[in-house]
């Protein structure tokens, strides 16, 4: 197949046209790298490494233009490729790209979603959650969750602002079940609730 053109669409990026009249979106890079040029002939295989060098260049770009707005883990910026229509293929070599060269690591995020949920008072049983959602593999969820600060002073504070009669034994329900959603066991829990009348009965 002959190139007959190549045309400059942006910086960095190109269209190489071929005799067929069809175009493949590259860049300046793959461009280069494969010493391409109006008057060329590609055979097949050729042909092929264009289209699929290319397409993970401009994929490679996406992926870095996604991290570059917030961080990601390795699973949910390979679906976030797949969902934009990149191929299985783009979105893998994109996402180990990235993971080579220190723009994406699962183990750092795991750690900032955990020290996230932490500043906002959730517990572990929320970060657990998140980081499932995430698609942040088991193997960095301990060293995350470890990291994380003691619950006690926030669940004493929250108990602090909210509970005005530890004998009222709805409003204990309630505020009991909502620190279990955020994320705290239940032990955690009645421990914090055992703290705030031992402090009450010193009043």
């Amino acid at each position: 197949m002959l190139i007959t053109a190549i045309r400059q669409t942006s910086p960095g990026r190109l269209r190489v046209v071929l005799e067929d009249e069809s175009e493949i979106a590259t860049t300046l890079g793959v461009v280069t790298d494969q010493r391409l040029y109006a008057g060329r002939e590609l055979d097949e295989g050729a042909l092929a490494l264009l289209r699929r060098d290319s397409a993970r260049a401009l994929g490679r770009e996406r992926a870095l233009e996604l991290v570059s707005r917030r961080a990601f883990s390795r699973k949910e910026l390979r679906d976030k490729l797949l969902q934009k229509g990149e191929s299985e293929d783009t979105a893998e070599y994109s996402v180990q790209w990235l993971e080579d060269n220190g723009f994406l690591n699962d183990e750092s995020y795991a750690a900032a979603i955990a020290r996230h949920y932490a500043a906002k008072g959730y517990g572990p049983g929320r970060v657990r959650a998140e980081l499932g959602r995430r698609g942040v593999p088991r193997d960095f969820w301990d060293e995350a969750l470890l990291a994380m600060p003691e619950p006690d002073d926030k669940l004493d504070r929250f108990l602090a602002a909210r509970l005005r009669d530890p004998d009222d034994r709805e409003q204990v329900r309630k505020l009991s079940n909502a620190l279990y959603r955020r994320g705290y066991s239940w032990e955690e829990i009645r421990s914090a609730l055992r703290r705030y009348d031992a402090q009450t009965e010193e009043y």
